[in-house]
């Protein structure tokens, strides 16, 4: 299968095959970097291929590549204009080439922000409070305290992350919890109704209903039985040339 690593404002999964996931709707951007293959995306506006992608938040998509890949997700500010992005980025080979290299094999999240940035922009300037919240925001974290850390009712914190970053908090809320539970589940030692309630989720529907809508997968294909252990490792996915979607 692939790897998962979360920090604040990036979450980095691989695979080391092709793979494809279901329509789906993230409330983040989502950066896709195959290794030598190409990326397809199947939505009603916006569809292609390409050689790598950056697909805006809430943009509902399908999506596969024909080789190993990364994927980067960061928060919506980390790329200019998410509230107003209707459609995909296209990117050529040589830029996906070198955002994979900054990427590197050990991950390195402020080298590719600093290659992105060269290429959309720098990120959108948002409210502190805004940023403390969205991260505030996962595991079990209620969320009339974390709006008293930032002293606001919950209902002015709901307002100002809607008007500041164009999508609800409580959908942030979910992305967060669900980074929480992917990693529990990619890490291994958890299964999947243990990591739904650690992660803050009802039980284990919730996080499945949750896992298929944000990221268009099901909780059991992120489970670590079937790591690579090469990518794991954090060694740099090799390029497969097998036909994928």
């Amino acid at each position: 299968m692939g790897m998962f690593t979360a920090g604040h404002g990036i979450t980095v999964f691989a695979e080391s095959r092709p793979y494809e996931v279901t329509r789906h709707r993230h409330p983040a951007w989502k950066l896709v970097l195959p290794a030598g293959g190409h990326v397809t995306v199947g939505a009603d506006a916006g569809a292609g291929a390409g050689a790598g992608v950056l697909v805006p938040p809430r943009f509902e998509h399908g999506c596969g590549t024909s080789s190993g890949f990364v994927a980067v997700f960061l928060e919506p500010w980390r790329v200019p204009g998410a509230a107003h992005a209707v459609r995909p980025v296209w990117l050529d080979a040589a830029r996906t080439r070198r955002m994979r290299d900054a990427l590197g094999p050990q991950l390195d999240g402020a080298a590719l922000r600093a290659e992105l940035a060269a290429f959309a922009g720098p990120p959108t300037a948002v409210d502190a409070r805004v940023r403390h919240a969205v991260r505030a925001c996962g595991g079990a974290a209620r969320l009339d305290e974390v709006a008293a850390d930032v002293g606001l009712s919950p209902a002015r914190l709901r307002t100002l992350v809607r008007t500041e970053v164009g999508i609800p908090l409580g959908t942030l809320r979910q992305w967060e919890r669900l980074r929480t539970a992917v990693g529990a589940l990619v890490e291994g030692g958890t299964d999947i109704a243990e990591a739904a309630t650690a992660a803050g989720f009802a039980d284990q529907a919730h996080l499945t209903r949750t896992v298929r809508k944000l990221v268009g997968r099901t909780p059991g294909s992120l489970r670590r039985g079937g790591l690579d252990p090469h990518a794991a490792s954090g060694c740099r996915l090799q390029p497969d040339e097998r036909r994928g979607p």
